[in-house]
């Protein structure tokens, strides 16, 4: 191994990046388009623009303006894949003229940390030259393993950077997470992507040329990059090294199908078909048609729609068709929107399949959604009116002078806990906007309302059912 980057004891080799950067540079072609294309300075980073901002933290870090941020001995990059962690990384070892090591905590332990330590520290006493520790999947360590940093952060014996995919909040030690920088990436835009698909497309250290991208072609890999970057150019890599073989200079849209193995799907992310297809998904649901369901969740998925936005869809859905008919229909939503955010594709698409399914064969209502749409249609009208005397604040001094909160009673105090006194303003008494189905376990709802009521309004007797409205079975399927 070169002198920058010797050899360890107990530690791999290839766990260390300089000596492969610089064969990479003597001889780019041995390398993948996603290594080559990584950018070598700031000014070439694709997206980011809210870290790249003169005077930003990040450009002090390497030196521009004013030098590093005071009192940041680390950095910690949170964001999605692809989305350039690890080039920061190394673009800021090479702006600082610092040895960079890499590790993954998938792979490393305390063991390998601390060789990267000692080996830090000698470099620093024998060459005086720093050493820049970039640990991906940072969130994978346990907290005793992320303790062993604590000593190299303190004392500034690395500069270290740390990646993850995981919110540091949750994943990161409270007091490495005090001592660090902590910088959030945003997912790459389209834009961002198409950038960076033309400039490997044209310069040397890319395809230098040697392919061109018909604009279907380059659709169909924004698609598939799903705001990936490095996912963008290894399916780019792939359908040009399959158009080289045919001897073709054109990767066409059915030579990047079969060299990615994906089908292209018609599905403009911020078009016509992103609202048609999550349209398609969410009347699906709410026709319980759980196999068209699952046919549009997949088309989303395939096309690199972003799950986040497939679960909010989703949480809407549990409440506008389903509501009381099954309770536990938002809970498995929004159980299903966290575990997106935090595992992220592939493996959401099996938690956005588990919540499709759920909805779609959960049993229906909509009354959920026609009662706030009545109150608010009345409001909106002007039917208000002034709070009834009794359910004014009565705490404040004076209040009792005013008769507020006189005549109130309050519900604990009598049998049953509902006690028979006016709560809508006189304009709205006897009001009703929630009208129960007998769907599901919302029929249990339909005969507690009615009930509540009647104790409400001084009644004790529910009113005779008419014989032309027989009720529906309660377990109604939708």
């Amino acid at each position: 191994m070169s002198e920058g980057c010797p050899r360890l004891q107990g530690v791999e080799p290839d766990l260390f990046t300089a000596a492969a950067e610089e064969r990479r540079e003597r001889d780019p072609s041995s390398s993948p388009l996603a290594v080559r294309m990584r950018p070598r300075v700031l000014d070439e980073v694709v997206g980011q623009q809210h870290l790249l901002r003169p005077g930003s933290p990040l450009r002090r870090l390497v030196g521009e303006g004013g030098g590093g941020p005071a009192g940041a001995s680390s950095v910690i990059l949170w964001g999605p894949p692809g989305t350039g962690k690890t080039t920061l990384a190394y673009v800021v070892s090479k702006a600082t003229n610092k040895r960079f090591v890499e590790l993954s905590a998938i792979t490393a332990g305390v063991k390998e940390v601390r060789a990267v330590i000692e080996s830090a520290k000698r470099e620093s006493g024998g060459y005086g030259r720093e050493t820049v520790l970039f640990l991906d999947e940072i969130h994978r360590f346990s907290k005793a393993q992320q303790d062993s940093l604590l000593p190299a952060v303190e004392n500034r014996w690395v500069t270290l950077i740390a990646a993850t995919t995981e919110n540091p909040y949750f994943s990161v030690i409270s007091p490495l997470l005090s001592r660090s920088l902590l910088l959030t990436l945003e997912p790459l835009t389209d834009d961002d992507l198409r950038g960076v698909l033309r400039r490997a497309l044209s310069e040397e250290r890319g395809l230098a040329g040697s392919v061109t991208l018909p604009e279907d072609a380059e659709a169909h890999l924004l698609r598939i990059a799903g705001g990936d970057a490095r996912r963008a150019l290894t399916a780019l890599e792939a359908g040009a090294g399959a158009a080289l073989t045919q001897g073709e200079d054109t990767i066409t849209l059915a030579t990047l199908e079969q060299a990615v193995n994906r089908a292209a799907v018609a599905y403009d992310r911020d078009g016509d078909q992103h609202y048609d297809v999550a349209s398609a998904l969410i009347k699906s649901i709410r026709g319980s048609d759980v196999d068209a369901a699952l046919h549009y969740l997949a088309r989303m998925i395939v096309a690199g729609e972003d799950p986040r936005f497939i679960a909010r869809r989703l949480m809407i859905s549990a409440s506008e068709d389903i509501g009381l008919a099954d309770p536990t229909a938002l809970p498995t939503a929004v159980a299903a929107a966290q575990a997106v955010a935090m595992i992220g594709f592939p493996e959401a698409s099996l938690i956005l399949s588990h919540a499709t399914i759920a909805l779609a064969l959960a049993p229906k209502s909509n009354a959920a959604t026609t009662a706030i749409g009545a109150a608010l249609d009345d409001v909106r009208s002007g039917k208000a009116g002034p709070v009834p005397p009794h359910l004014r604040d009565g705490h404040y001094k004076g209040a009792a002078k005013l008769g507020h909160a006189q005549g109130y009673v309050y519900p604990h105090d009598v049998p049953g806990a509902i006690a028979a006194q006016q709560y809508a303003p006189d304009e709205l008494a006897g009001r009703r906007y929630y009208e129960p189905t007998r769907y599901g376990a919302e029929a249990r709802y339909a005969d507690v309302v009615e009930r509540v009521r009647q104790r409400l309004s001084g009644r004790t007797e529910p009113p005779a059912r008419p014989a032309a409205e027989p009720a529906p079975e309660a377990d109604a399927a939708p």
